[in-house]
């Protein structure tokens, strides 16, 4: 095993990369500092990671567990994404307070909101216990034996790095097993909202413009962390103060020009850089239409709600826009995939693969192996992704699922079940009248769609596409569930003995029907053996691809763990004769401007300030129009590797100064999980100057820019 530890290590530091892929491991990243250095940065990999010294990872914090932010004063000030902090905006909204339309500044510290449930974890440090965590595992341990030393081995590891202390440890494999990193991390709790720009601000473009480049959304949202007396983590107390981090960001007035340098340092969720062809075909062209089509229909039915009130509007913003985020991005992804001949081009590398492994028996059966699993697990993925996304696309099919419960549950639990149900009975049926109209076409046509591609066999021997429909329509129709008057009388003197009478209801039988199919034990068995098989491969196959090629740099895919990836600020070419710079200004908002679609209403104030060219110090003369007055800078796009959960990252200059939120990818290039083109593969940045003039020159709330350091401009 140690053997096997030293060559890991010794290729992951080989010297050869893709220009611009790859998210690294702050802790190991004095191994890319020549390579940073030479494309640019002016500090050290120390400034950026060092566990004795305060450092730019002090700064940096995971915002809930999907988001990054980052702190911007010595008060605990920090700014994520607006989309990251959405949902938090949404629940301070109301029809009388709407913040998510009108925006919210908290001119003083006690105006500030707070967000239950709502984390921010700063790394403390992180180490390499590769070695602890496999310690007693042979090469002639079963996978069965494997996961339990390690398991047993994860809890000693982390129990003594917690002890004594308020921190909490967390170990997670990387390169599929091959390596294991401990972060230990400190999480605080009293996080309060500070600002949010209006929506047509911090989402102006909405759905059109998500993933797309030239983007001019003003995607920040600002909050506050409190501690206790000792600066140390605390439940929410009025008496908490706010928190003095490590380190906070300087910010940049300089801006940006066409090949800078930049990295962008934060929290990436999920990449599979390494999977096979069988796993990219599955995924491009099997799943995502599937999805994709879905999605579509759902997206369809609440986009016409929402355009006919603001109630309507505010009831489904948070869903809609959780939907279209995956179908946007899964219809870039499998477009750039078939562009590069992604399916192609990984057979092609499989084929080097096994030549040279044929005269390994360590490697010689892998790939033929993992063809095979995934030959097995395919037809499951299939179904899955259709219960998935259909099945469970409706409302009602998910209160379908919450009574199949009840209907399921012990003695014990039944008291507090219908107490919950009782509650959410109260929101579902507040506006029934309305939500009923949108969730019942959801349903019956998300079922259609499934009946006519062949898998909805539950809905019984119908002859054609208008039985169906009536069927579920009658369906809809008859459920208790659809019944305000009769469900509460139901619940009011429910016990399990009336479980038989639920279980009768209409939509439990179709629920319970398609998710029998769906997750029969059977099946469901052999769907996880197959993917602990492939995963158990993919950890060889991982492996093997290092040893056969030792000067390329591996990094790891993505884990929601803190990484760097850096590289330059560069437009590109999307299509023939089509290129676009790597700036966006304030003067594509107004070219854009629609006062008949609400995703591109300008708010009055905002188009004001842009008459008035009143842009304060955040403002830019383009030195080839010098008469033309100033520029308001909005985004621009670099060639740094992200993902999501890089969403609110900081986008960092060479000296370490931030420039930008980073919050989404280009459209094209949103492969990038699988595979990665330096062509197409760009990152969106807010630039900052636009971040600070919204909240100084449009909201008047210079206090909290007065909070943070900024250096440069004019």
């Amino acid at each position: 095993m140690k053997k096997l530890f030293t060559w890991f290590i010794m290729s992951a530091m080989a010297i050869s990369v893709l220009a611009d892929e790859g998210m690294w491991i702050p802790m190991l990243l004095g191994r890319n500092e020549a390579d940073m250095k030479k494309a640019g940065m002016r500090i050290s990999a120390k400034d950026i990671y060092d566990i004795n010294n305060a450092c730019l990872k002090d700064a940096i914090l995971l915002f809930n567990q999907g988001c990054t932010g980052e702190y911007v004063s010595d008060e605990g000030l920090f700014l994520t994404n607006h989309h990251c902090g959405y949902s938090y905006i949404t629940s301070h909204s109301t029809v009388e307070h709407d913040y998510l339309t009108n925006g919210f500044w908290a001119m003083s510290r006690e105006e500030e909101l707070p967000c239950p449930g709502l984390t921010a974890t700063r790394l403390v440090r992180m180490e390499d216990v590769t070695a602890k965590v496999l310690e007693g595992v042979t090469a002639n341990t079963s996978e069965g034996e494997r996961a339990a030393i390690i398991e047993s081995n994860i809890q000693k590891i982390t129990a003594a790095a917690m002890m004594g202390t308020h921190y909490k440890a967390i170990i997670k494999p990387f390169y599929y097993g091959n390596q294991y990193f401990m972060y230990v991390n400190e999480v605080f709790t009293d996080v309060r909202l500070v600002g949010a720009p209006p929506s047509n601000i911090g989402k102006f473009g909405g759905d059109t413009d998500n993933w797309m480049w030239p983007r001019h959304t003003g995607d920040f949202s600002m909050f506050r962390v409190y501690a206790d007396k000792d600066n140390k983590p605390a439940p929410y107390s009025a008496d908490n103060k706010p928190y003095k981090p490590l380190k906070h960001l300087e910010i940049s007035l300089n801006g940006v020009k066409e090949g800078d340098f930049t990295f962008v340092f934060g929290y990436p969720g999920t990449t599979q850089r390494y999977v096979t062809s069988d796993h990219v075909e599955l995924t491009a062209n099997i799943e995502n239409p599937i999805r994709i089509d879905l999605r579509t229909i759902r997206l369809k039915h609440y986009n016409n709600a929402m355009n006919k009130s603001a109630g309507q509007r505010l009831k489904y913003a948070s869903k809609v826009a959780s939907i279209a985020n995956g179908w946007k991005k899964w219809q870039g992804e499998t477009q750039g995939i078939n562009r590069l001949k992604g399916v192609e081009k990984k057979k092609e590398f499989e084929q080097r693969f096994q030549q040279w492994a044929n005269a390994k028996s360590e490697y010689r059966d892998v790939l033929p192996k993992m063809h095979e699993d995934y030959e097995k697990l395919r037809p499951i993925e299939v179904e899955l992704t259709y219960f998935s996304e259909a099945v469970r696309a409706s409302d009602f099919m998910g209160r379908a699922k919450n009574y199949r419960d009840l209907a399921n549950a012990s003695e014990k639990e039944v008291a507090e079940m219908v107490k919950k149900l009782k509650e959410s009975n109260e929101k579902y049926f507040s506006d029934f009248e309305l939500h009923t109209v949108v969730d019942k076409a959801i349903f019956v046509e998300t079922f259609l769609y499934m009946w006519k591609a062949g898998y909805a066999p539950y809905l019984g021997d119908v002859k054609s596409g208008d039985d169906a429909e009536k069927k579920l329509s009658k369906i809809y129709d008859e459920s208790m569930l659809n019944n305000k008057e009769k469900l509460q009388k139901f619940l009011d003197g429910y016990t399990i003995s009336k479980a038989k009478k639920l279980n009768d209801d209409p939509a439990l039988k179709l629920y319970d029907k398609a998710y029998t199919l769906a997750y029969d034990p059977e099946k469901i068995a052999t769907y996880r053996r197959t993917y602990a098989d492939i995963q158990r491969l993919m950890r060889s196959y991982v492996k093997g691809m290092m040893e056969m090629q030792p000067t390329v740099k591996f990094f790891p895919d993505a884990n929601l763990t803190l990484r760097v990836a850096y590289g330059h600020v560069e437009g590109f070419r999307p299509r023939d004769g089509v290129y676009y710079k790597p700036y966006s200004t304030l003067q594509g908002i107004m070219e854009k401007e629609n006062p008949d679609i609400y995703d591109y209403v300008v708010e009055p104030k905002l188009k004001r300030l842009y008459n008035r060219q009143d842009y304060g110090r955040y403002g830019v003369l383009d030195p080839q129009r010098p008469n033309d007055g100033p520029d308001m800078p909005v985004g621009f796009i670099a060639t740094n590797h992200t993902t999501g959960g890089n969403s609110g990252s900081p986008v960092l200059d060479a000296d370490g100064r931030l420039i930008g939120l980073n919050f989404d990818r280009c459209w094209e290039g949103t492969m990038s999980d699988l595979l990665f083109d330096p062509d197409y593969c760009r990152n969106i940045c807010l630039d900052i100057r636009y971040c600070l003039f919204i909240i100084d020159k449009f909201a008047g709330a210079k206090h909290l820019v007065d909070e943070m350091t900024l250096v440069g401009g004019k």
